[in-house]
């Protein structure tokens, strides 16, 4: 009854007939209804930062390259690329017979246009992700050529996420500043409708390029924060597919014959922002002294939390990519709990404790379990730590903005190391909130990027580790699993260590 009556409430407090009739009636099998963690920040791919985006753009950008299960960079909007010998020149062949959303076709000069875009646009937050192409030349009507100002290994992964993705330019040089309110892409899904915090709808394009791949007519995304909420609805059937389950409801769907749960083990982390040197919040001791930080990491017991929260799910880790990753630095574990250890630093920097401190976080239930736990953690070393629950886009904005000292985030991963680290501690990244600075590091990084060798590349990150963690600019938790529940009626539904909602094949019987 309790499940039954948290579904109802959501149904009542989501206005509109549109979100009325998915989550609270049965739909045909040609409408897909999924719910969300997170509301989507701007639907832009230039200037979008949030997962729940990506899992929206997945239906309606479709990019230059994909990857598969095994984590390997396949074909899609491109057919295939080749590098040059010295590895500044790479050469993109492109898929014929793709069409925008407008009916406009996707060509050579399309994808110029939306890389250019990515480089270009103000507030860019692929610009970073791609800044070694200096220039994108047409070479013929399906064949770009990028000329890079230095070999950059990440490029092609790169281009697996949102600075791949092509946009139409008939309808972003029209619609200009405005283009996420009505984005045109060349996905699989054309975008009808958005109401902020309620559902984003999509529906059929007609001439996808792989439309035969494609059984729903209309897809609905709801952002439901409230992961109890979210199940609720998925158990009543007022949705069909929830990503992001608690860990502690895994149970509950291995259960419930009507439901079936997707794994997968995940590239993402999450991690403790701190800021020190992004406006006033970051004077304090916290913000100018490592020591201060070290002890504030060191008065943490990641596993604790990990079976507090997460049953035991999660993968603990300190850095940026997970201790299964090839490229995981194993020479600097994470440190063991030790709070004699952290009040000794404190002292040794002169802190008059207790040592007050905010922490914003998202204002979903696990994650704020997270924080007062760390907030208990914590209080023994000397630091008082307030609590500041925020909505998840306005959370970004205000870690922009400096406008923080503390920040719990999740980051959803990339397949290359490159995609973890380079936008959050470069000097210039437009991920690092915390304003964190090493000229040596952001010199590393570049030649980390230049590398193609991955035992090269491998030393090159220790040296960058060995840095970044010693003047903890953050402070890495977990590596989440990846946890989908959806209807046993849904079918074909495959889910990669990305953890976005790929709709190709997937069909409700």
């Amino acid at each position: 009854m309790r499940k039954l009556a948290l579904a109802m409430t959501l149904s009542a407090a989501l206005s509109g007939p549109a979100t009325a009739q998915a989550v609270g009636q049965g739909v045909s099998p040609s409408h897909l209804r999924i719910g969300l963690q997170d509301d989507p920040d701007v639907m832009d791919p230039t200037l979008a930062r949030s997962f729940a985006g990506r899992i929206v753009f997945a239906s309606l950008c479709d990019k230059l390259f994909d990857i598969n299960e095994k984590l390997e960079v396949v074909p899609q909007l491109a057919t295939g690329h080749t590098t040059s010998d010295d590895g500044k020149t790479v050469t993109i062949t492109l898929r014929p017979g793709v069409k925008f959303h407008d009916g406009q076709p996707f060509d050579a000069a399309a994808a110029k246009f939306s890389l250019d875009r990515h480089l270009t646009t103000q507030g860019s937050f692929r610009r970073a992700e791609i800044s070694s192409i200096a220039s994108v030349d047409v070479v013929d009507p399906l064949t770009i050529r990028l000329t890079l100002s230095a070999p950059f290994a990440p490029l092609i992964a790169q281009l697996t996420d949102r600075a791949g993705m092509m946009v139409s330019p008939a309808a972003a040089k029209a619609a200009g500043a405005s283009f996420s309110q009505k984005p045109v892409c060349a996905g699989p899904f054309k975008f009808v409708e958005r109401v902020a915090q309620n559902r984003i709808v999509v529906e059929r394009f007609a001439d996808y390029w792989d439309k035969s791949r494609i059984f729903f007519d209309k897809v609905t995304y709801l952002p439901i924060p409230d992961s109890t909420v979210r199940l609720a609805n998925l158990q009543a059937g007022g949705l069909d597919l929830i990503e992001r389950l608690a860990p502690t409801d895994m149970d509950a769907v291995r259960d419930n014959p009507k439901l079936r749960l997707a794994t997968a083990d995940s590239l993402a982390f999450q991690s403790l922002t701190l800021n020190l040197n992004n406006g006033e919040k970051s004077n304090t001791p916290f913000g100018k002294d490592p020591r201060v930080r070290q002890a504030f990491e060191l008065a943490i017991d990641r596993n604790v939390i990990n079976q507090v929260v997460y049953n035991g799910e999660f993968l603990v880790g300190n850095q940026w990519i997970s201790p299964v990753n090839p490229y995981y630095q194993k020479t600097l574990p994470a440190p063991a709990r030790d709070v004699a250890k952290a009040k000794a630093l404190l002292k040794e920097a002169g802190v008059t404790t207790p040592l007050t401190l905010s922490l914003m976080v998202i204002n979903a239930p696990d994650q704020r379990q997270v924080a007062e736990v760390i907030q208990s953690m914590v209080r023994e070393a000397g630091f008082d730590v307030k609590l500041q629950a925020t909505e998840f886009a306005a959370s970004l904005d205000a870690a922009q903005k400096g406008d923080f000292q503390i920040y719990l985030a999740n980051w959803s991963g990339r397949t290359d190391p490159d995609g973890n680290l380079y936008s959050f501690h470069s000097c210039k990244g437009p991920q690092n909130n915390g304003h964190y600075c090493n000229p040596e590091v952001d010199a590393l990084l570049d030649q980390s990027r230049a590398a193609s060798d991955p035992e090269e590349r491998k030393k090159l990150y220790e040296q960058i580790a060995r840095k970044v963690l010693a003047e903890s600019q953050s402070i890495y938790l977990f590596h989440p699993k990846l946890l989908h529940a959806h209807s046993v009626k849904l079918q074909g539904y495959k889910l990669l260590p990305d953890g976005i909602v790929r709709l190709q094949g997937v069909k409700l019987n």
